[in-house]
């Protein structure tokens, strides 16, 4: 009998476990999900499924889990795949993850190709699903003798507006921390008409663009990490746009900015004894001029007044309040994410909404024409998200691929092949993620 493995069974995982667990039956496969809080796991009811509760920080234990696997999916926070795929290694078994292939992964690749190990990355939605929709539009301009003169491609995971309750008009649908942390990677490149663009952390969230989605409506854009490395893996090397990038809804990006200019997001120091400390002592600490209340100072650090949505959302956070933090000691942006998991949380009656959108500008014959892509996927519960759904069917159907001989790829990839997008694409029509095209 094979075996799978799922490491980590966090808020994306219940469509991936409802696929392998119909799939093992089918193929007298074995699944096994590992993770440290296996109660959200013990509902799924399947002979061959097996929960295994587990300290996945344990090397050993980790180890022990692999070496029994065949194909072993990592939904580990993004720091953990590298143990992951070096065991994986070690004992010959292959590796999807849905997270970006960090430079420590990627150098994998011929020892993965010497031993006929295959290891998949940025397989979810946002990398992942992006990639494919994206690739399989461009295959098509090109057989068609087109050649791309502007590609942007833009994707989010938001809540939907009939769930949307709070003035951010956000809440977690993934990692909290990894939303805390976004855009901290590094400076966001990206191409315009032909001349580069850089984008440090603390402009990010002020040069945004705006765009309209059909029916969903207002969103803004804020660039994604370093865009021109996909350029090549794209085969757009020579086109004069090219930006990646992240959607919200308004006016979440002015307003997370403000956090950003104040400190709030950072994470690399500690503050001591915040046990006593309440949110507003907290934010004070921040503000740096002295004089006046903590509204005056506030709004003269920001250049608002106190009637501006800016300083509404701040204080509908509960920054202004005498609350007292209630933690021993963290970084701001763990106390950020303290707080925001609080205010954000994802309901039971919530639903949230994924939208990915391409837009390409091409040239045949000395005409330009421009076509969209468009995928709006609605969750159904805060169990059954759009962002389960569009993370981890992939992730599945790969898996799937790989189980059953259909996809031989030694080696790290990321999913801009066809022998990984094709059937993978094919095969998220069945569950209704169908990309809408519109050619104007």
């Amino acid at each position: 009998m094979k075996n799978i493995l799922l490491l980590g069974a966090g808020r994306s995982a219940s469509y991936l476990i409802n696929f392998l667990s119909e799939e093992s039956v089918k193929n007298k496969w074995k699944v096994f999900v590992a993770d440290a809080h296996v109660e959200h796991i013990l509902k799924y009811n399947s002979s061959h499924l097996s929960v295994v509760k587990a300290d996945l920080n344990d090397d050993q234990k980790r180890d022990d889990l692999i070496k029994w696997s065949d194909v072993v999916i990592s939904l580990l926070p993004p720091s953990m795949h590298i143990l992951a795929a070096k065991t994986c290694l070690a004992f010959g078994k292959h590796l999807l993850t849905a997270s970006y292939c960090a430079k420590e992964i990627a150098e994998l690749d011929t020892v993965a190709r010497k031993k006929n190990v295959t290891i998949i990355t940025e397989l979810g939605l946002d990398p992942g699903l992006d990639h494919m929709s994206a690739i399989e539009m461009i295959d098509k301009i090109k057989k068609d003798g087109g050649k791309i003169i502007s590609f942007k491609s833009f994707c989010g995971g938001l809540v939907d507006t009939g769930s949307d309750n709070n003035p951010w008009h956000y809440k977690f649908t993934w990692n909290p921390r990894n939303v805390v942390l976004a855009g901290q990677g590094g400076t966001a490149k990206y191409l315009e008409n032909g001349k580069m663009k850089y984008v440090p952390y603390h402009q990010l969230f002020r040069n945004t663009l705006k765009i309209n989605i059909g029916e969903e409506g207002e969103f803004e854009m804020y660039p994604n990490r370093d865009s021109i490395s996909y350029m090549t893996k794209y085969g757009l090397e020579d086109t004069e746009t090219f930006i990646r990038g992240t959607l919200r809804r308004p006016p979440f990006c002015i307003c997370w900015d403000a956090l950003v200019q104040l400190g709030l997001t950072d994470d690399s120091f500690e503050i001591e004894d915040l046990s006593t400390t309440t949110f507003v002592e907290f934010l004070q600490s921040f503000l740096v001029n002295t004089s006046g209340t903590t509204e005056e100072r506030l709004t003269t650090f920001l250049g608002i007044d106190a009637q501006h949505e800016i300083y509404k959302n701040i204080e509908w956070l509960g920054l202004l309040s005498d609350k007292k933090i209630g933690l021993v000691m963290a970084t701001p942006a763990q106390v950020l994410q303290h707080i925001l998991s609080q205010k954000w949380k994802f309901e039971d009656v919530d639903q949230d909404m994924i939208v990915l959108f391409h837009e390409f500008i091409y040239q045949k014959e000395g005409k330009n024409t421009k076509i969209t892509a468009t995928l709006v996927e609605k969750g159904t519960n805060n169990i059954d998200t759009a962002m389960a759904k569009t993370v981890g069917l992939p992730l599945a159907i790969a898996t799937k691929l790989l189980m059953t001989g259909n996809l031989n790829l030694p080696g790290v990839h990321i999913p801009v092949i066809p022998a990984i997008y094709e059937p993978v694409l094919a095969q998220l029509q069945e569950y209704g993620l169908q990309i809408e095209v519109v050619q104007e």
